[in-house]
């Protein structure tokens, strides 16, 4: 309803939108539109995605089977299908994928990646269990400050664009 009340911003000269159509191959994604209604959100939301997902320590891949598994977890369908479609990109299978939604990491994933996706899904499922005990296992098999706060950076901004696109009743795009 409210996507029907906001229509979504066409494609524009925005330079924001020039570069956010430049990084999906020259189109922008409906949420992007969205948040085109009002530019300040536009902007600190596209500069979250370039610094979190973008860029930073950790693959891309682990921060989109992030992306993937918090928005699954939230019921959020307009991000599982954009962060789906972004592993399909990276040539990961269906059967992948689906192991990736069910927790059941696939072998390309490091121990330490496997456990940094595991804390995050934790994390944004039950907050209040997370104990020092998590987190000295996340640091005993050396993952770094700089490498958690990442993934929980992924986990927060996910956390929020699935509210949004939910919300806003966002039309999947992917």
């Amino acid at each position: 309803m409210l996507q029907e009340r906001i229509k979504l911003t066409p494609e524009s000269t925005s330079p924001i939108l020039l570069e956010i159509k430049q990084a999906f191959g020259g189109r922008v994604p409906n949420l992007f539109k969205a948040y085109a209604k009002y530019p300040p959100l536009l902007e600190t939301n596209w500069k979250k995605v370039k610094e979190i997902l973008l860029n930073g320590k950790l693959r891309r891949k682990v921060k989109e089977a992030i992306a993937a598994v918090i928005s699954q977890d939230n019921g959020c369908k307009y991000c599982v299908a954009a962060h789906t479609a972004a592993l399909r990109s990276m040539k990961v299978t269906e059967p992948q994928i689906s192991a990736i939604l069910q927790g059941l990491l696939p072998e390309d994933f490091t121990e330490k990646e496997a456990a940094l996706i595991r804390f995050t899904r934790k994390a944004n499922q039950n907050w209040h269990s997370i104990s020092n005990a998590d987190l000295k296992a996340l640091f005993d098999l050396g993952i770094e400050d700089d490498e958690l706060l990442e993934a929980l950076g992924t986990m927060e901004l996910f956390i929020a664009f699935n509210r949004f696109a939910d919300v806003m009743g966002i039309e999947i795009d992917f």
